[in-house]
């Protein structure tokens, strides 16, 4: 993706793009948006000239989207649909009248609680920030924000508001990289939430595949809590996660893709006395110190259903990790064992840095896979990443 934004964020002009399209025509476009036709000829010019190409064909039989319009226009369509009914359900009209530079001061207020810390993140003057945000509350007749001592608290209106601008923004950074696909370029940015399995076995394999295709697509992996990578992906700030998935679904928002199925391992170290001898009894395995996912996480119920139905408490000494890397070297330096799925320790115990234990718990397989938004629609770099994820899914 180009350096600067190519498509300007002017919402106003960019809501005229669908109406021409409909209407097919710049006259009924100018009708239903109750504006002169004067004023959307000129604003189809400003858009053009900002993308450098025509986005519409204009004859005698109407104004049709060219090829390159109607890349554009899908991706903006998308934007209004998830932005136009939260705007509209905090006041009808909202839509009509909102900047994108009122949502983007938004958004920084709602996620800082302080106006000085929003405009310093959006590198503005805090007057600019404040009277963005007032404006926008003006607009909406009704608050956004609950004022008190420790600062701005969003009211859940706000929320879902931000939600929504920063789906409809992520939408018109997604259009920048179709366009730019369309011109023979490599398009757009990938951010992908890594779950620790995921982070051993499965993705190194896709990003070097993915690399030698594409060379200059940036990538960013996130690693990190399942929730907060989940708040990120239905936020649009993050485009899948890698990893368990969940059952049921965490939220309706998401759609979950199983690539392969795994199991847990207990493993300890090479020098451990529990290494290479016969199966130990759960009883002995219940006395030890462990390292295992954290609270919460499927693997650590698990975990902890192996030792409940064989009648016993789940060890009391443990570390929480997700880290195979931690999980290798305490091993290597103590008697502690670890829990830890078998694709993640593949590795490890291929180059005999960890043993697996001779005893397995006969514990249901977990479906490892892709989470991602309902709805989403990936680039071409995306859709290059994610076939390389399928091509190589054996641990």
């Amino acid at each position: 993706m180009a350096d600067a934004q190519v498509i300007p964020r002017n919402l106003r002009h960019l809501r005229l793009l669908p109406a021409i399209a409909d209407q097919r025509s710049l006259t009924g476009a100018a009708h239903v948006c109750g504006l002169s036709q004067t004023a959307v000829t000129h604003a189809l010019h400003k858009l053009e000239a900002a993308i450098g190409n025509a986005l519409f064909d204009r004859n005698s039989a109407g104004a049709f989207p060219t090829q390159r319009g109607a890349v554009l226009l899908a991706r903006v369509r998308r934007a209004m649909e998830r932005l136009d009914p939260a705007l509209e359900s905090v006041t009808p009209g909202l839509s009509r009248v909102v900047t994108h530079s009122q949502l983007t001061a938004l958004i920084a207020t709602a996620d800082s609680g302080n106006v000085t810390l929003a405009a310093r993140r959006l590198k503005l003057a805090q007057p600019t920030v404040h009277r963005a945000v007032t404006d926008l509350e003006k607009a909406a007749g009704r608050p956004l924000f609950d004022r008190a001592a420790n600062g701005l608290l969003p009211r859940r209106a706000c929320l879902a508001l931000c939600r929504a601008a920063r789906l409809a923004f992520a939408e018109l950074d997604q259009a920048e990289a179709d366009l730019d696909e369309f011109d023979g370029r490599e398009g757009g940015k990938i951010v992908i939430g890594a779950l620790p399995l995921s982070r051993s076995s499965l993705l190194p394999s896709a990003l070097v595949a993915f690399r030698k295709e594409r060379p200059n697509t940036p990538v960013t992996v996130l690693d990190g809590r399942y929730e907060d990578l989940l708040a990120g992906l239905v936020s649009g700030e993050v485009d899948m996660i890698l990893g368990a998935l969940r059952d049921p679904a965490p939220i309706a928002e998401v759609e979950q893709h199983a690539l392969f199925d795994d199991r847990l391992c207990f493993v300890a170290g090479p020098e451990h006395p529990m290494a290479n001898a016969p199966a130990p009894s759960v009883d002995a395995l219940a006395k030890q110190a462990w390292i295992v996912p954290r609270e919460g996480a499927p693997a650590r119920r698990q975990f902890e259903t192996f030792f409940r139905e064989r009648g016993l408490p789940p060890p009391q000494s443990v570390v929480e990790s997700g880290s195979v890397l931690l999980m290798r070297e305490t091993l290597r330096q103590s008697d502690m064992l670890g829990c830890i799925s078998g694709g993640q320790a593949a590795a490890e115990i291929r180059q005999g840095l960890m043993v697996r234990l001779s005893v397995q718990p006969d514990l249901p397989v977990r479906r490892i896979g892709l989470t991602h938004r309902s709805g989403w629609y990936p680039t071409a770099s995306q859709e290059r990443f994610l076939s390389h994820l399928h091509s190589d899914t054996s641990i």
